[in-house]
């Protein structure tokens, strides 16, 4: 462990998760602008001693904390994760271009410096602080590692107001991408919700529902706490197969989902589509629960399938979860990274943001001149798709 005593805080840097209490880091967590799931102690822990993200597979842990004496002892003030990285896989926000241009430039964009969770492209506070005080000086102490180690970038994903506002305040590059998010607009049921669409995406959605149930599948959803050693098995035989498909090993471990299943089971929510009482397929739902407990926010995580039904994708990843989400109250159901066709389902653009430094001045200039078009064209872009929105108009 290194220690660094500034005016305020000592910051310290330790390679292991393990060594901050969970009660303290969720603590902090909780009181930030955009917590998530995804960020609290146990699902980044997993993400370590699993060996999903570990250094042999190119994500090095260090774990920055401030602290803060008081009285009755040291007060984590502020804390991330960092992971040095030797390549951008498993990130959602897209820098190979940079990489190359540094590479036939002759200069090493590797190892970079990330501070988000591993393969996760959900949108919420990385910086976790008491303060904006303490999140400023949080901020600083990240700067100071990445240059006193030389390391030639870093990089804030998928960050939060509050984040971005720190990020803006010392000159930190932002960068805008899009995703589809739905919104809960208070609808009583899945038919009440069809009525705000437009016929056609009305129709459309009702085909693909219909074409599901004649295929004689049907869907049950259970949360983690009640899934079965058969839901979990069925889980990972699926996720396993969903990448094996798409010619790319899975990532995540079975000791990762085996941590989640005795960590966070209250964080998941499966969908499980039956034909013939026989499991086919299913869905994997994240939730963010509010301090009573209850669900508030719903994110779409994975998918597999072990036989082909026309449809299946979008009753299993979109319609059933929509079906909860308004039967239980959920404000937000989040689909993950990319894709257009979620618009059919009425999940609609929303602007995703991350802050990122470079350390070569002439190549900060050309990154932050890229980014001022890319801008552009991300604006001119989620205006388009509005002009598209399934939604009916308002009168």
């Amino acid at each position: 462990m290194l220690e660094n005593v500034s005016l305020n805080y000592v910051t310290r840097v330790q390679d292991d998760l393990g060594a901050i209490s969970p009660e303290a880091w969720d603590s902090l967590l909780a009181r930030q602008d955009a917590p998530s799931p995804f960020m609290q102690h146990a699902y980044l822990s997993a993400m370590q001693t699993s060996q999903s993200a570990a250094p042999e597979t190119g994500w090095t842990l260090q774990v920055i904390s401030l602290w803060r004496s008081t009285a009755q002892g040291d007060v984590l003030a502020a804390a991330c994760p960092l992971y040095i990285k030797t390549h951008s896989r498993g990130e959602y926000v897209f820098d190979h271009a940079w990489a190359d241009a540094f590479q036939r430039h002759g200069l090493a964009y590797y190892p970079k410096a990330l501070v988000a969770p591993p393969f996760t492209p959900v949108p919420g506070s990385r910086l976790l602080a008491e303060s904006d005080a303490a999140r400023q000086a949080l901020l600083a102490a990240l700067l100071d590692i990445c240059q006193t180690n030389n390391i030639p970038s870093l990089h804030i994903l998928f960050a939060s107001p509050h984040d971005l506002q720190a990020c803006e305040q010392v000159g930190l590059l932002q960068r805008d991408q899009v995703q589809f998010h739905w919104q809960n607009q208070g609808w009583r049921d899945f038919d009440d919700f069809l009525a705000s669409l437009t016929q056609e995406k009305r129709k459309k959605i009702r085909q693909e529902r219909r074409k599901v149930a004649d295929a004689g599948v049907h869907f049950r959803a259970v949360r983690g706490p009640d899934m079965t050693g058969e839901d979990w098995a069925l889980l990972l035989r699926c996720y396993q197969q969903t990448y094996w498909e798409h010619g790319n090993p899975p990532y995540l471990t079975p000791a990762f989902f085996e941590s989640m299943r005795t960590d966070m089971a209250a964080n998941w929510l499966l969908f499980v589509a039956e034909h013939e009482s026989q499991p086919i397929g299913i869905s994997l739902i994240g939730l963010h629960l509010n301090p009573q407990g209850q669900p508030e926010v719903a994110y779409g995580r994975y998918w597999g399938a072990l036989a082909r039904v026309d449809c299946l994708h979008f009753e299993a990843c979109y319609y059933q979860p929509i079906e909860w989400c308004i039967a239980n109250g959920v404000k937000r159901f989040e689909g993950g990274a990319q894709g257009e066709h979620k618009m059919a389902r009425a999940l609609l653009p929303t602007p995703t943001h991350s802050a990122h430094w470079l350390a070569h001045p002439e190549f900060s200039e050309a990154v932050a001149r890229f980014l001022e078009r890319e801008k552009a064209g991300v604006e001119n872009y989620l205006e388009a798709l509005h002009q598209h929105s399934p939604l009916k108009k308002a009168p």
